[in-house]
């Protein structure tokens, strides 16, 4: 340390070090406080994101022909579409979709997202078209790895 004016010039010299030292740390201990404070959560406090599945759908063999549906079958079907767009609405259902193939080849898919494979197996186990005994239900974890941006 450079002296020039004798023992008291060295004090105040440190001293406006010090100060210096101080106008530095204070603003960032307080964008600290400010930050936790905030209620930022660290990444292992974030809530679980939403895992994908789907589930594949099967026309039970007696409605592989189209003569076989009956008005239940029928109203079935339409409570199944139902749910389906009311999934969509609430963000829950990615897509849904058949094929168009005769009823032995056929099958239809649902894309959707649920916090764990529970809620997506009672969500597919809840599906009007399976309690009504018209499609059998295969589920599998899923992931979209890419998709168009809708124009």
């Amino acid at each position: 340390m450079l002296c020039l004016h004798g023992r008291q010039s060295a004090v105040t010299i440190t001293e406006e070090h010090s100060m210096s030292y101080i106008r530095f740390i204070i603003p960032l201990v307080c964008i600290f406080i400010m930050v936790q404070s905030s209620g930022a959560q660290t990444p292992e406090a974030k809530p679980d994101k939403p895992k994908q599945f789907i589930y594949v759908l099967r026309l039970v063999p007696r409605l592989h022909s189209d003569s076989a549906w009956t008005q239940e079958d029928k109203m079935a079907l339409d409570r199944h579409f139902a749910r389906f767009q009311h999934a969509i609405e609430r963000g829950e259902l990615i897509l849904a979709g058949r094929t168009r193939e005769p009823g032995d080849k056929t099958f239809g898919i649902a894309i959707f997202e649920a916090s764990d494979e529970t809620a997506a197996r009672e969500f597919m186990e809840s599906d009007p078209a399976v309690v009504a005994g018209l499609m059998t239900a295969e589920l599998h974890p899923f992931a979209v790895a890419l998709q168009r941006k809708t124009p």
